[in-house]
């Protein structure tokens, strides 16, 4: 269990280095391109897809698949113990994926935060500008309150008589 945990770590390190790598020169994916395809079919020249870089789930999958088979394979010719190879390649697989999803997230991030660098200072800005004009309304319509508050508590009444009183005071009881 303790090295299918040193192999997934270690895989999910690997594949945000070939995520990176990739996103910097795609060489070799050019090459096998031109290799496999006629004129016609091949990809343009300013394209930056790779195996790994803007390539979908199914194809990094089948990509990442076929190096860890083909690693695996030289693995066995080279040293011909047989330890827990299936564990090791899926944790190696899954690991890789999960590798090149979090570099595609910090890149994507990072774009972002590039682009949207100024405009997002500015937001803030004006949220905390308007926040304190929140704030000072907020205070000036306290004041109002207060005041109207004691507008409407008046001077408390004396005591009105009542009916029989009001009758004795005339004469009439």
């Amino acid at each position: 269990m303790t090295i299918e945990i040193i192999v997934f770590i270690a895989s999910i390190l690997f594949g945000i280095l070939l995520y990176w790598r990739e996103s910097k020169s795609n060489k070799i994916y050019k090459f096998f391109n031109k290799l496999f395809y006629s004129k016609e079919l091949q990809m343009k020249d300013d394209s930056k897809k790779g195996f790994l870089y803007q390539q979908s789930f199914l194809m990094r999958l089948v990509y990442i698949g076929v190096l860890f088979l083909i690693g695996v394979l030289v693995l066995r010719l080279i040293i011909p113990i047989d330890m827990y190879t299936i564990q090791l390649f899926i944790a190696s697989i899954s690991g890789t994926l999960i590798g090149t999803y979090l570099a595609n997230f910090v890149f994507k991030s990072s774009e972002v935060i590039d682009e949207q660098g100024d405009s997002l200072v500015d937001v803030m800005k004006d949220t905390v500008e308007k926040g304190k004009d929140f704030i000072k309304d907020l205070e000036t319509k306290d004041t109002k309150a207060v005041q109207e508050a004691k507008k409407e508590i008046k001077e408390p009444e004396p005591p009105k008589k009542s009916a029989r009183q009001r009758l004795k005071d005339k004469g009439h009881l």
